[in-house]
């Protein structure tokens, strides 16, 4: 026994299939560790019969075997030489069943008790050999209702059965198989019945001879018949031998059959002669009309059955020296030289399927075509892509030459109404970049509805773009295929590889062939979207590249993006058929570069599109109570910032499989963030240059045609001050919200240093927004700060002739009334620029008043009451608003004036403070609070 190895665990056989069955029946043993390999297997015992020599091994969970002779129940034990004697969780039930003599077994049987020494002779035969045992009993089994289960019949008797003919024969699972529902009356009848049989058996030899007695007297009777004759013939013939007579007759009968049947016998043997003929012409039928049949197969195009029919005509007659054979072959020969020039010609036609190249390059060889078919396959394929890229950019060049020769035949009204206006293109906005929920038109054609015009047509480039990268794309990988196929050795057949070598030394030429169709595509690429690529390489190469015209209409920020996802995927496609490094770095290269191109070209576009800006301010403010009252300006270019970085993220930052990512290069990136600069501080500038130039914007010269409501929109422009604060709470809103946003989503999508783009773009908004403010204040302080020494002064008033103090004067109320008027200016526009604006307003209103007070020399006593009382009722009206600098200038300029001598002055003083605040409470309600709670901007 083998002995488990340190660490194995010993075999488990949990299941068996079938559970039972007679000797040699096939079984699948399933289990656990029941062997590492089939010589790992060493033992197997079925009902303890060893069954090894039958086993197949399938793996450590299955071994099918056959079991063999044995009548019993047992377990199925697997030895293995690392696991040692292993254990069984199941059991198989082994049983004989009687095998009549044309039945297969899979055991040896004993032939003796199968025969039936009776057949074959029409008499009585012994009772013995003729008994049914199908029903012993003699009862008919109407009464039972159902069937006995035949599980149960198990598991009562587990070696038994109810077959009669078995050794293992059991009466009690007999009877309940077959008569479990028959009487206890009925089955001792039966008994009786067997009872008689087995009586009638036991007497069978008595019975026989009384049943056969007159023919055995018969018999005795004819034989001593036949002995008293045959001594009557010995005395007749005195000795001699009986059968000499007899030969003599038979020959005589011999001899009169041959005259009476020689002229049959003669036409058998013409008849034989003729049959061997015909055998013969049958047996070379074959050669005969293999001329016609070659001709019928290539008509249907069976190729393969001519090539075997060739074969097996070659094999068998091409040395024969007959000639009718000989003459026979050289036109089935001229035939297949005729077929394999078919075939040499038809594998050269091309546009053709892989599989069809390789079935006629098969063919080729099976039929020993002189030369490579293979690689003149390969050579001519190459040569065919070439000339197909070269036509493709000669139809689409030319076609693009006369398109515009059209579109220079526009009326010149047809081109101003049509400049300044974006060509639409599917999946784009008006500014030129890709709508967040457009389709990927990665596939398919670009082609819009001519029902517009030329100029919505696509471009031609476009479909350059979409024809070339569809023939590298379909007919490429074909071409790199079967070359790969060639030199594996996979075009030939395994009995026809001796007869066909490999050229390996062509290998290098097949890659310079493939390294040729890859550049000269790129080339193409570059000429049309990136000429300045190929200005180091010789002039006249390059112009054999093409040369596109260039257009005033044409759209390369709308469609480039377009034409980049038909390179990448193209592109994508030669990375997956394990090109050579060269070739599959300069289409890597021709894609990277057309990537960066188009990311430079959209932000270009975006910037663009950002100086068209100011031709779409309606000067509407839409009112809002956290970021501020603004127009629709900071909305419009979030919105094209947003669409560029989500589009050049989706064509051209998302990486596919191979690619490298743009900002890996130090001056892509210096690039990026150059273009991402200046297009937020565009918008800086268009927010300037739309508060000090607002009004002279035209449409005429924006180059667009106005309408009614542009018209109504020219006549509604609002004044210089409140463009000045229009643009400040929209520069105040890009600085506080839109910018950090922009930054936010830039950084999202990976763009590099995107702190330093913010940076740049919130100095540049802060700038733009430091000279609105002043402009603004400048704006709103002049009027007030102007009109006070003349009001101040109206009516010749004089400081040291003025009269009592009736409460202040009306210089001040007008300034007030000023400021509140800019409050309420600012307040509609923007909460949160109140304060800011406020401070400096007041502030120089308060140094104003102040000064003029200052300046005076000489203050009668009503006249340094008036002062007082108006500087304190200035510095009590704009409460929050007022600054330091306004409190220490109004300080200064009390300090100036003569204190006041008496209690009842100052009563007197607070009296008419106290009536001035209550005749201007509800004007002066806009200074005792903050609009917001947020502060100025910095």
């Amino acid at each position: 026994m083998a002995m488990r190895k340190q660490g194995q665990l010993s075999p488990s056989v949990t299941g068996i299939s079938p559970k039972e069955g007679p000797p040699g029946t096939r079984v699948t043993i399933r289990g656990e560790n029941l062997g590492q390999n089939a010589k790992d297997l060493i033992g197997l015992k079925i009902c303890n019969v060893d069954c090894l020599l039958s086993a197949e091994w399938k793996s450590s969970g299955k071994i099918i075997a056959r079991t063999g002779p044995n009548k019993t129940v047992g377990d199925v034990i697997v030895t293995t030489k690392t696991g040692g004697v292993g254990t069984c969780t199941v059991t198989y039930r082994c049983y004989f069943v009687a095998t009549g003599p044309l039945q297969e077994s899979a055991v040896w049987i004993d032939e003796s008790e199968t025969v039936n020494y009776a057949l074959g002779r029409n008499r009585p035969a012994s009772p013995i050999l003729t008994e049914d045992f199908a029903n012993p009993l003699g009862l008919s089994d109407e009464g039972n209702q159902g069937k006995f289960p035949e599980d149960d019949l198990l598991d009562i008797f587990p070696e038994g059965s109810g077959n009669t003919t078995l050794e293992n024969f059991d009466a009690a699972w007999f009877l309940l198989e077959n008569h479990h529902g028959t009487s206890f009356d009925d089955l001792k009848a039966g008994l009786n019945h067997l009872k008689r049989n087995s009586i009638r058996a036991k007497e069978g030899p008595i019975s026989f001879v009384k049943t056969n007695l007159t023919s055995f007297i018969d018999c005795q009777d004819s034989m001593g018949e036949m002995h008293r004759k045959l001594l009557d013939d010995d005395v007749q013939f005195k000795g001699g031998c009986v059968t000499d007579e007899l030969e003599r007759l038979l020959n005589c009968a011999n001899s009169e059959a041959d005259i009476l049947f020689q002229e049959v016998l003669g036409r058998k043997d013409k008849a034989d002669s003729t049959r061997n003929a015909l055998s013969v012409l049958q047996r070379f039928k074959f050669l005969f009309h293999l001329p016609y049949n070659i001709e019928k197969n290539i008509k249907k195009g069976d190729y393969d059955i001519v090539i075997n029919d060739y074969g097996r005509a070659k094999s068998l007659f091409e040395d024969s020296d007959i000639k009718i054979f000989r003459r026979v072959y050289e036109v089935v020969d001229q035939q297949v030289t005729e077929f394999r020039e078919m075939l040499h010609n038809k594998l050269l036609e091309l546009p053709s399927t892989l599989d069809e190249q390789k079935k006629l390059i098969r063919y080729l060889i099976e039929l020993e075509n002189p030369g490579d078919p293979a690689w003149e396959c390969l050579t001519n394929q190459q040569q065919w892509l070439l000339k197909l890229l070269n036509d493709c950019k000669k139809t689409h060049i030319a076609k693009d030459k006369n398109s515009i020769l059209q579109q220079g035949e526009q009326t010149q009204e047809s081109s101003n109404l049509l400049s300044g206006q974006r060509i639409p293109v599917p999946g784009f906005t008006r500014h030129g970049s890709l709508k967040s929920g457009s389709k990927d038109h990665s596939s398919g054609s670009t082609h819009t509805p001519d029902t517009a015009g030329w100029r919505f047509k696509t471009p031609q480039r476009v479909l350059f773009v979409e024809e070339l990268t569809d023939i590298l794309t379909e007919s490429f990988p074909d071409f790199w295929k079967l070359g790969q196929a060639y030199f594996s050795g996979n075009l030939v057949l395994k009995e026809a590889e001796k007869a066909q070598k490999i050229d390996t030394s062509k290998h290098a030429a097949f890659k310079k062939m493939a390294s040729e169709i890859i550049n000269l595509f790129s080339n193409l690429m570059r000429a049309a979207f990136l000429p300045e690529s190929l200005e180091s390489i010789d002039p006249e190469l390059r112009k054999s590249f093409g040369e596109w015209a260039e257009s005033k209409t044409d759209t390369p920020g709308a469609w480039l993006p377009h034409c980049v996802r038909y390179v990448r995927s193209c592109v994508g496609a030669l990375s997956n058929l394990d090109l050579p490094p060269d070739s599959l770095e300069i289409s890597q290269e021709l894609a990277f570069d057309m990537r960066t191109h188009c990311m430079t070209t959209l932000l270009k576009q975006a910037i663009e599109d950002t100086k068209c800006l100011p031709t779409r301010e309606t000067w509407v403010v839409e009112a809002d109570d956290v970021n501020g009252g603004t127009t629709q300006l900071p909305v419009l270019f979030e919105n094209i910032v947003n669409e560029t970085i989500q589009h050049l993220h989706e064509v051209v930052m998302k990486l596919k499989p191979g690619e490298e990512r743009i900002f890996n290069q130090r001056t892509i990136q210096k690039e990026a963030i150059s273009l991402c600069t200046q297009l937020l501080q565009e918008f800086s500038k268009c927010l300037e240059w739309l508060a000090f130039n607002g009004d002279k914007l035209s449409h005429t010269e924006a180059g667009t045609v106005p309408s009614k409501d542009d018209e109504q929109q020219e006549e509604t422009v609002p004044p210089l001050d409140k463009r000045l604060i229009i643009m400040l709470s929209n520069c105040n809103h890009m600085v506080l919200r839109v910018t950090p946003r922009i930054a936010e989503n830039m950084d999202k999508h990976d763009y590099p240093e995107t702190n330093k783009v913010l940076k740049a773009a919130l100095a540049s908004f802060e700038d733009v927004d430091s000279r609105l403010f002043e402009e603004y204040v400048e704006q709103k302080t002049n009027p007030i700060v102007g009109s006070l020494e003349q009001n101040m002064y109206a009516g010749r008033f004089n400081w040291n002739e003025c009269l009592k103090p009736n409460g202040v004067r009306s210089y001040l109320k007008e300034a007030l009334m000023g400021l509140i008027q800019v409050h309420a200016e600012v307040f509609a526009i923007s909460p949160i620029l109140v304060g800011r604006v406020l401070y400096e307003v007041i502030n120089a209103t308060s140094e104003e008043i102040c000064r003029l007070v200052m300046c005076v020399t000489d203050f009668s006593a009503y006249g340094a009451l008036q002062a007082r009382v108006e500087l304190i009722a200035l510095q009590d009206a704009v409460g929050l608003f007022g600054t330091e600098e306004s409190s220490v200038a109004i300080q200064e300029a009390l300090n100036e004036l003569p204190e006041l001598p008496t209690d009842q002055d100052k009563r007197f003083v607070e009296g008419l403070l106290d009536s001035f605040k209550r005749r201007m409470k509800f004007q002066l309600m806009c200074f005792k609070s903050d609009p917001v709670i947020r502060g100025p901007a910095s």
